[in-house]
Order: C-alpha cells, then structure tokens, then sequence
C-alpha cells in the first residue's frame, strides 16, 4: 500500500496504521516528529527527493502514530499488510546503503533505506528509491517478481514516481518519463498486460504480475520513483528473473563506465554541488 499525506505547517496529523506495517518517509517536509504511541522521533526529513536522503521512522502494525512538520509538505506512507507486531524504530539518513547500478545510459541510484539486506526490522514490507538522471533507463532489463514458476519469490509491487528538472532540486509538474509493464501471450487472457505509460509527478503505477521495466527519464527530467513490495511468503526478498530476451543486456555493462552522475544523492546533499 502507499499513502502520501500533505501536511500543514505546524498541523500534527494522526493515523492508525491497522493490520499493516509502514515507513514515515519525508518527500518534501523537514523538521518532523514523529510520535508512535509516547514514544518520539525526531526527524531532519528533506525539502524535496532530488535534494538528499532522508532519514524515516519504522512504525509497526497495531499502532497509532501523529505526525507533524514545521516546514509542511509531503510524507509517503508506504505499507503493507503483516503477522508480526514490530516496534517503532528510527532510520538514520547516514546509514542508507547507497548502490549504483546498470552501467552507461542505464545507470541509476538505488536508496536501499528499507531493503531485507539493509533494514531487516520489519516483517513483509520491502522500499527501495531510485533515482534517474535525464535521459537514463532504469528498472531494465524487465524483470519480474510473481506467481510464475520460474520466479524465486511472489512479490507485488508499487512504483510512485516524482519528476524533477536536471541541474535542480525542485519537482517539475510539467516533466514526464516512460514506464512499461508487460506479461506477454504465456498468461491466460484475463492476466495479460500491455501498459506503456507516460508518468508525470506524484503518479503511481500498481504492479501485480508481470515483467516491469524500463522506465526512462526524458531529457530534461530527473526521475525518482518509490518502490514498495511485499509477497504471501514468509522470507522478505526482493529476488526476481528477467526477461529472457533482454538478460543479455547485463554483459554489455561489462567494462562500461557508469554515468558519472551518479550516485545524484547522498545523506550530505546532491553531489554535483547544487544546493537547495
């Protein structure tokens, strides 16, 4: 699940989090606290996802939890339904793995901030952020993650995307990039997927089943998008298979230079020395 709450300056806001378990992520609201049943977090947060990494708060299933951003802005709720109650807990910004992937016009930062093999406090719930300099493919090859049997794990998946504008740190409502999902003709009929999709800022994009990828920052625009698993299994994985006809693609990135650009982000700022 994801929820993306807008908070008022100064306005604490009050949820209930129910079977689910889910991260507080700041997307553009700084000097948070974050208050889990008395318990208090504070957190720096971001003024937008192309600025820096963020630091965030775990809260578990079965919880209350209030909000409240001296700036106002956006905060993500991703979710998922889950067995196990969990405490609250705080993820500092410092201790994001930041991974750099693919190679050439296929290079991209990955925020692994709630990945299994980065943050293993959480029962089903699985977030990564990937961030995209113009004109770069991510997500690619097209991978998937579900019910068929060649697959190591069944996960659905949700993408929510920002647009930002290159050489800045704002979003860019009239900005766009590229997302494909597909299934091809081994499904049944009711189960094939076709989508080639446009998306522009704040969209986002449901993924059940099926090879998903690439999703390409035009020219011009930075993309980030949001990804949020979770699966029925009971081992938090984020394994997945390619597509057969593209698996190829990963030996070309063999001895090829990734894009310099990359990592875009860091917990200290951005990296090409844009301030915000």
């Amino acid at each position: 699940g994801l929820r993306v709450a807008t908070l008022a300056p100064g306005e604490p806001r009050t949820f209930d989090t129910g079977d689910s378990e889910l991260f507080v992520l700041p997307l553009s609201a700084t000097q948070l606290t974050v208050t889990v049943e008395g318990e208090q977090f504070e957190v720096a947060g971001r003024t937008t996802v192309f600025a820096r990494v963020t630091d965030f708060v775990y809260v578990g299933r079965d919880s209350s939890f209030t909000v409240v951003s001296e700036s106002g802005g956006d905060v993500a709720l991703p979710s998922a339904r889950c067995d196990r109650a969990l405490p609250a807990r705080y993820g500092a910004a410092d201790d994001v793995a930041i991974e750099i992937r693919g190679a050439g016009p296929a290079t991209r930062q990955v925020t692994n901030f709630g990945s299994p093999d980065t943050w293993e406090h959480a029962d089903k719930l699985m977030c990564v952020e990937l961030l995209t300099p113009d004109g770069n493919w991510s997500s690619y090859p097209p991978h998937k993650h579900d019910d068929s049997p060649e697959c190591p794990v069944n996960n659905e998946e949700l993408y929510y995307f920002r647009i930002g504008r290159a050489g800045g740190t704002e979003y860019a409502p009239d900005g766009f990039g590229l997302h494909r999902t597909y299934t091809g003709d081994a499904v049944a009929p009711e189960l094939r997927v076709d989508d080639n999709l446009t998306v522009r800022d704040g969209d986002a994009y449901v993924i059940p089943r099926g090879y998903h990828g690439p999703c390409v920052a035009a020219p011009g625009y930075t993309m980030y998008y949001l990804n949020v698993l979770a699966g029925p299994g009971g081992e938090r994985s984020m394994a997945f298979c390619d597509d057969p006809a593209h698996h190829w693609v990963r030996a070309s990135w063999e001895g090829m230079p990734t894009d310099p650009r990359c990592p875009m982000t860091t917990a200290a700022g951005r990296t090409d020395g844009v301030v915000d």
